[in-house]
């Protein structure tokens, strides 16, 4: 073998591996290396390929962002048409298309009108994505070209477009495939990665998209596949322009996903129209837990057979429908924006419209999030707009309708004294902290600054600090906080440890028992677990996640409310702007002043202790150095620094000449680290965040200590369906309490699912990915064994 075949063979397996694992990975949800193990195979490929450029192939992964932006799409013409398909809006229209096919099919013979074709015939089903057409082409096994549907006789080529598509595989797996292989699908965005976009492009005061389907047909249509790439796409095939791949749709599907295509998991064979019915409804249940957007289900005749038999129309085939979902968007006039104050005194704007049906739901309020959008939406009062509402989410306006913009709209102002006390309104400053610097920019959110002197932020605070996930205070409900509010009986969450016998019997609605009731709600509530009573307060970007962490990390109310930012951002999943938000919470005197009448009146926070021992000796000296963020150190050059001075103080009292010796520090490096720790600001900062660490423990000088695991580090559990001997908050608490991570959907980093009555598509999932399922005995059999 020559050093060229050599080369050639390791390219190619290289090429496999890598393919073998995307494969695993977008289409499977089930990877088998980790990301590293996977990085390392990619960057050795990407080496190879540069050292011999001449063996590069147009199916290597390495190439699916390549080449210069077009100038314009180039039109294809397909060789089989991409039709629409036909709508039923009502199980009328369902029961037709049912009995249609049946009487042409194997059913009830054609003029048996009273006959029920019914069970008959057996339908494939998959979600309708909403999303944009495509089809793609394989000649020999690799990815030749990919078109729009268009008009569905000629669309465009976006080849160099859906090549940047993850999950779509640039070679096919496996063997037998025809020479040339149509693949048609939906290229779709994911909600997650939708929101993940807009939130970028807002904070780079780009135009968000206003849903998904359009940021995915925006992101195929773009000229620069370099643009597509950051997109977060994903393809879903729904079959092919080959009938003859194997005798049924489903079957079709199937052996496109053996060949590395991704069809969709939610496909299913079900026979009649009961089973297409009991189908749409499980989907329109299921329809708000999905990570994308579906505006109904389409049902295919499953036998390819009876498909041929039944043909075509003008524009749609005989065998397929696609049965709506309720529309989410419709039209409507803007007749009022109204503001309402929060609980940290944001001044939100509200939509007053005039009433519509959206999504099966009367719609007369909607979000407008904050001015930046009403801005970016160039909205008036009385525009026609464009509303948009997913299952529980709160309706939005997405789009103005700027032809039917009256001669009278009116723009909308942020009013200058807050709605509800008549307190200053200002806009926040936003801190962006990059480089050891910090820039100040004017943020999205304005305030009032009346505090709790705000009815509206008092009624507020004190509802989130009553609720179940915080101090869990049973009988205060929004009707009667208001009343506490309005007779001026409560002022700050410390009064209402305060209320007396009197004072509770005479509100409205109390007697006897039930002010015995709340008073006995209320003082059972004074021995909270730290978490619930740091979710309480109200921290800015505090949710229960991050209040369990601090809890569970730093160990006591004094630590986390002493805590710098520098060292909050070493606990897992608090980054830096959370890690101020905190520290600024505890450092502004009236927090810290209702914080300590709380424990005056009687407050005595459960599960404090020490700093966690996994956190001793846990931040090394060079990640330290690293955290600063001064230009041109990075992990690598931290090391470097911290290798050579051994010691924090060395490294402060280093000049010019000690810095220079420094190995293979650039000088440019090294003249930015030294005005970094000349300024007196950032040396004190540096070492009081140094001394802290020293204090709790984590200093690198610190001997780590080896304690034993949790028994279930590191997994993650899934809870689903009823459980007769647990609430699903105690449940978890328990699973917490051992280690154990509780998400809400499952997926190939499930551990373990617990499967109670009724318990729905989790389980499915889970049977689908061979994930280990408990039911409720032999999960409480589990915890009994492991605590």
């Amino acid at each position: 073998m020559t050093a060229t075949d050599s080369i050639k063979q390791q390219l190619q397996q290289l090429r496999t591996q890598i393919l073998q694992h995307d494969y695993q990975y977008y289409v499977l949800d089930a990877p088998t290396v980790p990301d590293a193990e996977y990085d390392r195979l990619f960057r050795q490929l990407q080496q190879l390929e540069q050292e011999h450029p001449d063996l590069v192939t147009a199916d290597s992964p390495t190439r699916r962002v390549a080449g210069q932006p077009l100038s314009a799409f180039s039109q294809v013409r397909h060789a089989v048409p991409m039709l629409s398909l036909g709508n039923a809006f009502a199980e009328a229209d369902m029961q037709a298309f049912v009995q249609r096919v049946g009487l042409a099919g194997d059913g009830p013979v054609v003029g048996d009108l009273f006959a029920v074709a019914d069970a008959a015939v057996e339908f494939c089903c998959e979600p309708k994505l909403d999303g944009l057409a495509v089809s793609i082409l394989y000649r020999d096994g690799v990815l030749v070209q990919a078109a729009t549907r268009g008009d569905g006789t000629t669309g465009e080529d976006i080849t160099h477009n859906v090549r940047t598509i993850r999950n779509v595989p640039l070679r096919l797996l496996g063997t037998s495939w025809p020479d040339e292989l149509e693949v048609r699908g939906e290229v779709y965005m994911p909600l997650a990665g939708f929101e993940a976009m807009n939130e970028r492009l807002r904070e780079e005061n780009a135009k968000p998209f206003a849903n998904p389907r359009n940021a995915a047909a925006g992101s195929l249509r773009q000229l620069d596949a370099r643009i597509t790439a950051t997109r977060p796409l994903k393809f879903c095939s729904y079959g092919s322009a080959s009938s003859d791949l194997a005798d049924s749709q489903s079957a079709t599907l199937e052996q496109l996903k053996r060949w590395g295509i991704p069809v969709s998991p939610e496909m299913r064979v079900v026979s009649g129209l009961q089973g297409c019915l009991e189908y749409y409804r499980d989907m329109g249940e299921r329809r708000d837990r999905l990570d994308y957007e579906i505006d109904g289900v389409v049902f295919k005749v499953n036998s390819v057979e009876q498909q041929q038999e039944l043909g075509f129309r003008a524009r749609e085939p005989r065998w397929a429908i696609a049965y709506k979902f309720p529309a989410r968007e419709e039209i409507t006039v803007l007749q009022a924006v109204e503001f309402q104050v929060g609980r940290t005194g944001a001044i939100t704007p509200v939509a007053r419209l005039q009433p519509v049906q959206v999504g099966g739901v009367t719609v007369s309020n909607a979000t407008l999030h904050n001015m930046d959008e009403i801005q970016r939406l160039g909205l008036m009062v009385g525009d026609s707009v464009i509303v948009r509402r997913a299952g529980d989410v709160i309706p939005k306006v997405t789009q103005v309708v700027p032809e039917r913009r009256p001669a009278d709209a009116r723009a909308v102002e942020m009013p200058q004294q807050c709605p509800e006390c008549g307190a200053d309104v200002e806009r926040t400053q936003l801190v962006r902290r990059s480089k050891g610097r910090e820039t100040l920019s004017e943020g999205a959110i304005w305030r009032c600054v009346g505090r709790l002197s705000c009815p509206a932020q008092l009624k507020q605070a004190l509802l989130h600090f009553v609720s179940r996930k915080a101090m869990e205070i049973d009988g205060l409900g929004e009707k009667i906080l208001d009343q506490l509010v309005e007779r001026q009986l409560v002022q700050s969450p410390a009064d209402l440890y305060r209320l007396t016998h009197e004072q509770v019997i005479g509100l409205d609605g109390f007697a006897e028992l039930s002010t015995q009731n709340l008073l006995d709600a209320l003082a059972a509530s004074k021995q909270p677990e730290l978490a619930r009573f740091l979710f309480a307060l109200g921290i800015p970007d505090v949710g229960e996640e991050t209040a369990k962490t601090l809890a569970r990390t730093l160990g006591s109310l004094h630590n986390i409310s002493r805590a710098l930012p520098q060292t909050l951002m070493w606990l897992p999943d608090v980054g830096a702007e959370v890690a101020h938000e905190i520290h600024n919470f505890f450092q502004d005197a009236h927090n810290s002043s209702v914080v300590q009448d709380l424990l005056r009146c009687g407050i005595r926070l459960q599960g404090e202790g020490e700093v966690a021992a996994g956190l001793r000796g846990s931040v090394s000296l060079a990640a330290f150095i690293e955290q600063w963020q001064v230009s041109g150190i990075a992990r690598t050059g931290a090391q470097r620094l911290a290798e050579h001075f051994g010691t924090l103080d060395k490294l402060l009292a280093a000049d010019w000449l000690d810095l220079s010796a420094v190995p293979r520090l650039p000088e440019k490096t090294a003249r930015a680290l030294r005005e970094y720790l000349q300024d007196e600001q950032n040396r004190t900062q540096v070492q009081a965040a140094e001394q802290q660490l020293l204090e709790f423990g984590m200093h690198w000088s610190c001997e780590a200590v080896q304690g034993e695991a949790a028994p279930l580090e590191g997994q993650t559990w899934v809870l689903t369906g009823t459980l007769s001997q647990l609430t699903r908050s105690e449940a978890k608490q328990q699973l917490e309490a051992l280690g154990a991570k509780v998400a809400g959907s499952v997926s190939a980093k499930t551990s373990v699912v617990v499967a109670g009555e009724a318990a729905g598509s989790k389980l499915a999932r889970a049977q689908e990915l061979g994930i280990r399922v408990l039911d409720e005995e032999q999960f409480l059999q589990e915890l009994a064994r492991l605590q």
